[in-house]
């Protein structure tokens, strides 16, 4: 998987802070490198219109100073609003690095362009009183609004907004990416995010943000079998069960079969046998959940699946039958896709932002979970978590969830890990999403997956 886009809690950010000092880069290193590169990326987009900075007491509005200072020397307009003066280093150091005018935020004009640099990361409370009316009145007066590291007003690592805030067009990370740039719903007032780099190690980082998965080249000797076989449980509702099949030939399976009620479906491409047909020397992986129903016929089709010895993917009414016992899906390292519903009934009430909740289930279960979402989080059971950020809410229908499973068990039978087969068919599921049009239906995902 590639994790070049680095995800780091406000504390895992604090650490490296503290790192880069014992390797003798100050914290007022970091700041001018913060600041001057926060400046330098929003110079271009100001495109000479006048800019406000409204700077808080702390190290983001320390940043704030910096960018301000930097964008003057560029030649631009720009102001800075603040409450007090910082009295604490490194910001106090930023405040007289300014050599701007600094005025009263209650008096100030908005501006065409507001940056918020009142707080960052590690922000535990409302925003409250002056300094968020202040916030919300300059900000709704502007025409392009930039916030520094975060919105203020939102939890870094939940993605809980603690106050009111405004959506904001860019947010310029520093060093990394938070959670909260990427779980809802602080993520829908983020804007555009870019990370601006510093000099911090962030190689520990066992979290990242979901980037496109490599291509998996064929073997141009390869038969149909050695392209990948997937086998798909059919249950109560086949349908469900014919969309996961259809979404791994998609895919790039070379064979697929459907098991259990397969009458439905006409003779096709897609190979159909019943249960005891299934040959787990030639299943490399498979699908069992989607429409499979409840009752002793459903059961039958779970035991028969989880007999095969092959990874699974584990959906739908998989997490309603073995809710009371589910110690029987442990351990196996299959890829487990719950939505929220389904993963409280199956999991209980974890604790935690949704990133600490999937790596808490992942580490119990022995098995990838895959939290799906408007920000779904993959986690492994070695504790790497992704959060996929390339999606659209258009892959909000019925049978959407059947076709992410479909295409991860393909991506398992082509030979990837069950965490990297998770996360490149998480991504493929977000992109097809993304070049649909409104009005999509399940089956339309088919074309845009391939």
């Amino acid at each position: 998987m590639n994790r070049q886009r680095t995800i780091l809690t406000g504390q895992e950010m604090r650490t490296a802070e503290e790192q880069a000092a014992e390797n003798g880069i100050s914290e007022w290193v970091l700041m001018q490198q913060a600041g001057r590169g926060a400046g330098q990326a929003m110079a271009a987009s100001a495109n000479g219109l006048p800019i406000l900075v409204l700077c808080g007491t702390g190290n983001n509005g320390g940043d704030g100073y910096v960018a301000a200072e930097t964008l003057r020397r560029m030649g631009c307009d720009v102001r800075v609003a603040a409450f007090d003066q910082p009295d604490r280093e490194p910001a106090k150091t930023a405040a007289n690095y300014w050599n701007g005018e600094t005025i009263s935020p209650e008096s100030a004009d908005p501006c065409a362009v507001f940056v918020d640099a009142l707080f960052g990361t590690g922000l535990s409370r409302p925003l409250e009183g002056v300094a968020h009316a202040a916030l919300l009145r300059l900000a709704a007066g502007s025409q392009q609004r930039i916030a520094f590291d975060l919105p203020s007003g939102v939890d870094s690592d939940t993605g809980r907004c603690l106050s009111s805030t405004p959506e904001f067009h860019r947010t310029l990370a520093f060093g990394a990416l938070k959670p909260s740039h990427l779980l809802y719903p602080a993520a829908q007032f983020c804007g555009r995010v870019d990370v601006v780099p510093i000099d911090i190690d962030a190689s520990k980082a066992r979290t990242f943000a979901l980037a496109a998965p490599e291509r998996i080249n064929i073997d141009p000797t390869a038969h149909k079998y050695q392209r990948g076989s997937v086998a798909v449980a059919a249950g109560d509702m086949p349908g469900a069960a014919g969309l996961a099949a259809r979404a791994a030939q998609r895919a790039g399976a070379g064979f697929v079969t459907l098991a259990g009620n397969t009458s439905p479906f006409p003779p096709s491409s897609l190979v159909m046998r019943e249960v005891i047909d299934l040959d787990a020397r030639r299943t490399d992986a498979g699908v069992i959940g989607p429409g499979l129903g409840s009752g002793e016929t459903a059961e039958a089709l779970a035991a028969a699946f989880l007999s095969l010895g092959v990874p699974l993917v584990i959906d739908g009414d998989m997490f309603s039958i073995f809710a009371d016992k589910p110690d029987q899906l442990f351990g196996r390292g299959d890829v487990m896709t719950p939505h929220e519903g389904e993963f409280g009934r199956f999991f209980g009430d974890l604790s935690g932002s949704k990133i600490d909740r999937a790596r808490t289930a992942a580490a119990r279960s022995g098995n990838v979970i895959v939290l799906k979402g408007a920000d779904t989080v993959i986690a492994s059971p070695a504790g790497d978590v992704a959060v996929n950020d390339h999606a659209h809410p258009r892959l909000a229908v019925a049978g959407s969830g059947d076709i992410l499973a479909g295409i991860i068990a393909a991506e398992i039978a082509r030979g990837r890990s069950p965490f990297d087969a998770a996360c490149a068919g998480v991504w493929r599921h977000g992109d097809g999403g993304l070049k649909a049009r409104d009005g999509m239906i399940a089956e339309d995902l088919l074309e845009l997956i391939r």
